[in-house]
């Protein structure tokens, strides 16, 4: 089923902390938690999970933002953006240490924050994709990333997760491709082949030139198509065989 975009806001000034979380409620994004310490950040960060961070640079302790931008970078494969009323060249250069996914200065409007995570995640999500086509030809296994279990469809103005469970097949049509979920449809534009590159290899696999299939959903089959929940999908003479040699394994 789609999630919201699931955010952590790190910030010790509560009043603007609380407004963020509002501004973020209103759009349609998910509040993991709203903290005003590195060390409150860590504990969120290691027991729930997150899809973006929300960074204060300066915080009510002693470790800043800029260390927690850095903790993160190292242990987990996620963007943040941070989030300050420093745009100085001394703070600016320092923030650019840790590569954070954004810089978005005080005060700012709603849109400005919209704005700004939605470029992050989608600079995000397409340099995910960039590192999975460059070494897919040696076989090294995804990034244990936000596509660990899952994967992001943008609908209408946001981003929503899809865990890959819940995807049962997915069809070509022209330059867009329909990804079928158990009860919603959601249009990507992707090369099939490309999109395949993405999906666990367990459990997607390409059952005819114009249809990726989950195994898991499949139904029904014979000699020419199967069965996903009532939708007949033609199969090639080459997944017919791969399927029914495995279901005799």
């Amino acid at each position: 089923m789609e999630q919201p975009i699931r955010i952590l806001i790190v910030e010790d000034n509560v009043i603007i902390a609380d407004d963020m979380q509002s501004m973020l409620e209103e759009i349609g994004y998910e509040i993991v938690d709203n903290v005003i310490v590195y060390e409150q950040a860590e504990e969120v960060l290691k027991n729930h999970e997150v899809d973006l961070v929300l960074i204060d640079i300066i915080l009510a302790s002693d470790k800043t933002g800029i260390d927690l931008g850095k903790h993160i970078r190292e242990n987990y494969d996620i963007p943040f953006i941070f989030v300050t009323s420093n745009s100085d060249r001394a703070t600016v250069e320092n923030a650019k240490t840790v590569k954070p996914n954004g810089y978005l200065v005080k005060p700012f409007e709603q849109q400005d924050l919209y704005t700004s995570i939605e470029i992050a995640l989608s600079n995000f999500i397409y340099s995910e994709g960039k590192q999975s086509a460059n070494t897919s030809d040696m076989d090294v296994p995804m990034s244990n990333s936000v596509l660990k279990d899952s994967i992001f469809v943008k609908k209408q103005h946001l981003y929503y997760r899809i865990q890959f469970e819940d995807i049962q097949f997915i069809k070509a049509d022209n330059v867009y491709l329909e990804v079928n979920t158990v009860d919603k449809k959601f249009l990507v534009r992707s090369p099939l082949k490309d999109y395949l590159e993405k999906l666990p290899k367990n459990k997607f696999y390409r059952a005819h030139k114009s249809y990726i299939v989950n195994v898991d959903h499949i139904d029904a089959i014979n000699s020419k198509d199967i069965m996903i929940n009532n939708n007949l999908i033609p199969i090639s003479k080459e997944f017919k065989e791969f399927i029914i040699s495995a279901m005799n394994s």
